[in-house]
């Protein structure tokens, strides 16, 4: 039965009894006009108001999804989905059930996912508050874009298509409304066909309010696209941080330098020298998520990344960290040496400072990366584990 049919039009629900009915019959008469193999499934968050049976009485099917969630709710029914193709939308009656032909000729021909795009096809007035329209939607696309070179220009758009061989590659993780992101994140990190068709945006059916909040649910989009790039919320501040504090402090190394009508002498080096300690820890923090990503399966292998960090074994790390921490011992004996010659009296602290401060920061670099190398030896075991089950199970 599951193979015959070839298009699951999903609807996720909760207290939609104004909005379903309109929503089911247009999906239920898309799949008749076009002749195909469907059905209409509504994924039932919990619903009080008898949205179930009012979809189950227009010939859609209806599972009821415990966990709450938006993105609990659309796993849930994506794993009760009988078709091939699945094509998610809001039961709200905001999106075009009526118009998927473009959604259905893309998954035939093979794209993996078929991200509808708003702005493309037309935001009709008052669908989209203001706030999302000119700035919500198009800040969190275009750091999407950025960040993981994503042809989707409309991150956040609710109907869309994908087949389920797909989705199931991705194990999406989100429960929330972040899931609509991760959706579009995982298929681009695991090089899935991903593309774009136009589609229609009209206001929503509802008399009550929505259920997405602007500020939290954009947040919740920001944090999950922060965090699934360490490389741009750890590694790319950590190097600018190390670089300024670098330059600035060799510089201020000769004497104060005039800048913008101040001078700069050794306050401002100790907060350079903070800048690098800050930055070096941030570049170890973006090896350690990348580390933990994949062997948690939240992202796939890059080969070139393991080979990068089974080079830099944890015995470099110790000799590169030791170096550093004599070098920071060696200027520190020095700066003891200028002390003991003034019998350990006062010292001027313009010029003592200009070299304490070099020896603390190269010191306490040191002792970062002898550590960073025992724990991401910790966390390649792991990934070792991994590689020698894997080796074991082709073997058998």
């Amino acid at each position: 039965m599951n193979n015959a049919v070839e298009l699951t039009i999903l609807m996720p629900c909760l207290n939609e009894a104004e909005t379903i009915g309109t929503c089911v019959e247009k999906a239920m008469g898309f799949i008749k006009k076009n002749n195909i193999a469907g059905e209409v499934l509504v994924a039932d968050n919990g619903s009080t108001d008898g949205s179930q049976g009012i979809a189950e009485r227009l010939g859609a099917r209806v599972v009821a999804i415990q966990e709450r969630g938006y993105g609990s709710a659309l796993m849930g029914g994506i794993a009760n989905a009988m078709g091939k193709f699945i094509i998610m939308g809001d039961a709200d009656d905001s999106y075009d059930f009526v118009n998927l032909e473009p959604f259905v000729e893309k998954l035939r021909m093979g794209y993996d996912l078929v991200m509808g795009n708003r702005f493309m096809g037309g935001i009709k007035k008052g669908a989209m508050p203001p706030l999302h329209k000119y700035l919500g939607n198009p800040v969190l696309s275009g750091i999407g874009r950025l960040f993981f070179k994503s042809p989707v220009r409309d991150f956040h758009c609710g109907l869309r298509g994908f087949s389920k061989e797909a989705f199931e590659k991705l194990d999406l993780q989100t429960t929330g409304m972040e899931f609509a992101s991760e959706m579009v994140v995982k298929a681009v990190l695991f090089n899935l066909k991903v593309t774009e068709v136009p589609t229609t945006l009209s206001p929503d059916g509802r008399t009550r309010a929505p259920h997405l909040r602007s500020f939290r649910d954009g947040w919740r989009h920001l944090r999950f696209l922060l965090i699934f790039s360490p490389n741009w919320l750890f590694l790319y501040p950590g190097l600018l941080l190390i670089l300024t504090g670098i330059i600035v402090n060799l510089l201020l190394l000769q004497g104060p330098r005039p800048f913008l009508g101040a001078y700069l002498g050794v306050h401002t080096m100790l907060y350079c020298s903070t800048a690098i300690l800050a930055g070096t820890q941030s570049v170890f923090f973006s090896i350690f998520s990348k580390v933990f990503a994949i062997n948690s399966g939240l992202v796939p292998e890059n080969d070139r990344f393991i080979m990068s960090i089974r080079s830099f074994t944890l015995e470099k790390g110790i000799v590169v960290g030791l170096t550093l921490v004599i070098t920071g011992i060696i200027i520190t004996v020095y700066a003891f040496t200028l002390w003991e010659k003034t019998s350990f009296g006062q010292l001027d602290p313009a010029i003592m400072m200009r070299i304490t401060i070099p020896a603390v920061t190269i010191l306490t670099i040191g002792i970062q990366i002898i550590v960073s190398s025992f724990y991401l030896s910790i966390l390649g075991l792991k990934s070792d584990m991994k590689h020698a089950v894997r080796k074991l199970s082709a073997t058998d």
